[in-house]
């Protein structure tokens, strides 16, 4: 492996991007890279950028990852491509994950617990738990998180918001049960929704 560029950051002039190969590899701080007198055509290994960055960078991949939690919980998985993007190799990575965990501030099983409670206030499971495993959490910490989901009143709330203004009638009973589904109702939820929602307009019709 040989280093074929070393660029600066455009977000941040303490840190530069090292290209291997004529592919971007990681970032690194500039300080580093002069203190190990690294440059353009210099032989490298992956083992050794990734030592060097580890020693380097370990404070400030916590940092960023601690501030990029601060607005809203996050998942493993989404803290891992969150430094992978900011060009943290897999040692740095597992460091700060480990870090978070120890903390208390990386803890799948409650984010899923708390995901599933604030967006099951205007989706199903299915869609619930199609999201959770986009986010990398693991199927038992999901149906811990599903155990508890009370579909029925969610899926009443969201079809009245859509059928507001509409007449009731074949075809819009038609497209709200698709809505219920799209939004992830399982077919029980959905039909019971209708059922509730549409036999009130009938009353008061009659």
């Amino acid at each position: 492996m040989e280093i074929t560029a070393i660029t600066p950051q455009k977000h941040d002039p303490k840190r530069c991007n090292l290209e291997v190969d004529g592919r971007f590899f990681c970032g690194m701080q500039l300080i580093t890279v002069m203190e190990h007198r690294l440059k353009v055509g210099a032989a490298v290994t992956e083992e050794e950028l990734s030592a060097l960055q580890l020693a380097g960078e370990k404070q400030t991949a916590l940092d960023k990852a601690l501030s990029h939690i601060s607005a809203s919980m996050k998942t493993e998985r989404e803290i891992r491509d969150f430094l992978r993007r900011k060009g943290y190799l897999q040692d740095v990575t597992d460091y700060v994950v480990q870090k978070m965990q120890d903390y208390g501030f990386l803890d799948d099983a409650a984010y899923a617990k708390a995901y599933a409670e604030s967006a099951g206030k205007r989706k199903g499971g299915r869609l619930i738990r199609m999201e959770l495993r986009h986010k990398g959490v693991a199927e038992d910490a999901i149906d811990d998180a599903l155990a508890s989901l009370e579909e029925g009143g969610a899926a009443e709330a969201v079809l009245r918001k859509y059928v507001r203004g509409k007449p009731a009638e074949k075809k819009t009973m038609q497209k709200a049960y698709a809505h219920l589904i799209s939004k992830g109702f399982d077919h029980e939820s959905a039909r019971a929704a209708l059922r509730t929602v549409f036999c009130e307009e009938d009353c008061e019709e009659d």
